[in-house]
């Protein structure tokens, strides 16, 4: 069943004692600055974040630094052997920085065309690459197309031997979040166009073949966020549930209209079940990651702004 925006938050906000926050925990602003995007956990390090142009570190006693400067991020990932991936927007690229600093293009192009601005990053369990491509802001400069020559912001797959395919086109109206399920056999995909009236804020799921490919067929809305801000990052816990960053705390005319929005974390079950909303009082919540020795607090974007709260299960994380 999919729900209106304003009933799933009636239901969520009627939800009995948390089972999915940790007892007596509440949601703790850690830093003001340096956090726009891309939370994710280097357990050697602390939390690696993309803010100001750059991916930043806020190490394990709290101190914050720039990691990398000019890295032009979005989304980052740490992949299963320590190496980070990068979605650079700004060179409109997917860049992986090796474990000795180097750093190595992955995807530049596709078909010969430029992407947009890459933005957010999902690995499978054979190591396989997936990235959004959506365009935000002045479109001229777009190259990205389908066969029929109309704009894709869609979704690709690097292969570990370097190869690119696209996995989902115009099936969506612009890709932003994405995971893949525990068992390998669902993609989901946030589908946020904020910025166009009656453009789409949902979340989508896909079926997913053991090649890495995407049944198209397969596509199954979960949830709409109606005319709130839709769905943006999406991460997922060890017991598959979806925790998903969406919705304002107040409107922002003149295309995200909804009177009665919470932003913040909205967790799902693996078939798109709402559970639980975990609200952020900072608009706008654009991103959540696990960490901690027991990855079990929840970092969250919001705004340039970082948050933590503690959870009663951990979350996943491929490295280490």
């Amino acid at each position: 069943m999919i729900f209106t925006s304003s009933l799933l938050l009636t239901i969520l906000s009627i939800a009995p004692e948390s089972t999915i926050i940790a007892p007596g925990a509440k949601p703790e602003l850690l830093q003001e600055t340096g956090a726009g995007e891309g939370p994710a956990w280097y357990a050697r390090l602390g939390l690696l974040t993309s803010g100001e142009g750059n991916v930043n570190l806020r190490s394990r006693d709290g101190k914050q630094s720039v990691f990398m400067e000019d890295s032009g991020s979005n989304g980052l990932l740490i992949d299963r052997q320590g190496r980070i991936v990068i979605a650079d927007a700004k060179r409109r690229r997917i860049v992986r920085r090796e474990l000795d600093g180097k750093i190595t293009v992955l995807a530049d192009r596709f078909d010969g065309m430029r992407f947009n601005q890459p933005n957010d990053l999902a690995l499978d369990a054979k190591g396989r690459i997936y990235f959004s491509d959506p365009q935000y802001g002045g479109r001229a400069e777009m190259e990205m197309r389908d066969a029929a020559g109309k704009t894709v912001e869609g979704v690709y797959r690097i292969d570990p031997d370097g190869k690119v395919s696209r996995v989902i086109g115009r099936e969506v109206e612009r890709a932003n979040g994405l995971v893949v399920s525990l068992d390998g056999k669902f993609l989901y995909v946030a589908d946020n166009n904020n910025n166009t009236e009656g453009g789409a804020r949902k979340l989508w799921r896909f079926d997913r073949n053991d090649d890495g490919s995407v049944d198209l067929k397969s596509q199954k809305l979960l949830q709409d966020w109606g005319k709130t801000r839709g769905p943006d990052g999406i991460k997922i816990d060890s017991k598959g549930r979806l925790f998903v960053a969406a919705g304002l705390n107040r409107p922002n005319p003149p295309f995200e209209i909804q009177d009665k929005a919470t932003a913040g974390i909205y967790v799902f079950t693996a078939e798109g079940e709402p559970l639980e909303l975990i609200p952020i009082p900072r608009d706008e919540c654009t991103n959540c990651a696990f960490g901690g020795d027991d990855l079990k607090t929840l970092f969250v974007t919001a705004g340039g702004t970082l948050w933590s709260i503690k959870l009663r299960e951990p979350g996943v994380v491929f490295w280490p």
